[in-house]
């Protein structure tokens, strides 16, 4: 049924129902030189990648460390695509129990890339039975129950390790050591998600002009991935409401019945902020207590919310807590404490 423009019900969400995995499958680049951004990891990689291919051996294993959304996933796929090799992809809280891990490892293939999403929520019995499998390719399998038990050393083929993970500081010193590539990914550049955006819109047919681009990246948090979903949304307003084209205005209006404004902030980057001031005179004030006051998971406001406002300035993490700086006042029209009592 052809959709009305007199019919606001069915605005944002009714206008078209996509399954998120296909959605993200669909936009995802396939080889390096189709990622944008990240120039340090790419280059980096891209070294790697051509020495192996040219020594005809397994590139090192990899470790991918950075704020959600900012392509991890993307660039273990594009590492088994560049070196033509199989892919396999698990989690950390995947895997419960060591059998988990051992057939795993007991039926990886030559030169095959195993990714592993969450590592730092991998189980610490898990993480030990990992390190002669990276470093040695061996497996030790125990056989047997109590005092008849015996240990039997199993070799592994040569393989690829490519591990993500939100929270580097929760990896033990062992673990990290047994990568040899090491690459951090950093919140993209409003040009850089233009590009992301204008990009998905050619993928999916999207009509789309330069100015609208730039302003739904210039709104997506320095991450692609939230760049694509506004895109989305943008669509549909653009549909339901406008004339199928997305430009400035259109993008405009369709984020501002989102809620993000023009730092990209949605209702709770807002309400976090406002609570640090309203309620706890600007901080300090611990992560539990926050959460609990927004109802909300530690990790999520650690490992999503946080990482942005910090880098843009508005949040400021010490010792004794989260403090709202002084951009966060001027930003929610808040007045500035007295001199001294803003940390």
């Amino acid at each position: 049924m052809p959709l009305r423009k007199d019919d606001p019900e069915r605005l944002v969400s009714a206008v078209r129902s996509e399954d998120e995995s296909s959605f993200e499958l669909k936009l995802r680049p396939r080889l390096l030189h189709e990622f944008i951004g990240q120039q340090k990891a790419k280059e980096q990689l891209s070294i790697a990648l051509e020495a192996a291919r040219t020594r005809g051996e397994a590139l090192d294993h990899v470790l991918l460390f950075g704020p959600p959304g900012l392509g991890k996933t993307t660039l273990a796929t594009i590492i088994a695509n560049e070196l033509n090799v199989g892919f396999q992809q698990t989690s950390g809280p995947a895997l419960q129990i060591q059998g988990d891990l051992t057939a795993i490892l007991t039926n990886v293939r030559e030169r095959q890339v195993l990714f592993l999403d969450e590592i730092h929520r991998l189980q610490p019995v898990l993480e030990e039975k990992l390190y002669t499998a990276l470093e040695d390719y061996k497996l030790d399998i125990i056989i047997g129950q109590g005092p008849a038990a015996r240990t039997h050393v199993m070799d592994i083929k040569p393989f690829t390790f490519v591990a993500a993970t939100t929270r580097p500081g929760l990896l033990s010193s062992p673990l990290r050591s047994r990568f040899g590539i090491l690459l951090r990914l950093e919140f993209y550049s409003d040009d850089d998600l233009r590009f992301v955006v204008e990009r998905s819109a050619e993928v999916l047919g999207i009509p789309i002009d330069h100015e609208g681009a730039a302003e739904i990246a210039m709104r997506s948090r320095g991450t692609p991935r939230i760049a694509n979903r506004l895109l989305r949304r943008v669509r549909d307003y653009a549909q339901v409401r406008g004339s199928g084209i997305i430009d400035r205005a259109t993008a405009e209006q369709a984020l501002k019945l989102l809620e993000v404004d023009a730092h990209g902030f949605d209702e709770l980057d807002r309400r976090l902020l406002l609570t640090i001031i309203e309620k706890y005179d600007g901080g300090p004030v611990g992560l539990n207590t926050l959460a609990a006051s927004l109802a909300e998971e530690e990790d999520a406001l650690e490992e999503v919310y946080e990482p942005f406002l910090i880098q843009r300035g508005f949040l400021d993490r010490t010792p004794r807590g989260r403090v709202a700086t002084r951009l966060a006042y001027e930003h929610l029209g808040v007045p500035l404490p007295r001199k001294g009592m803003l940390f």
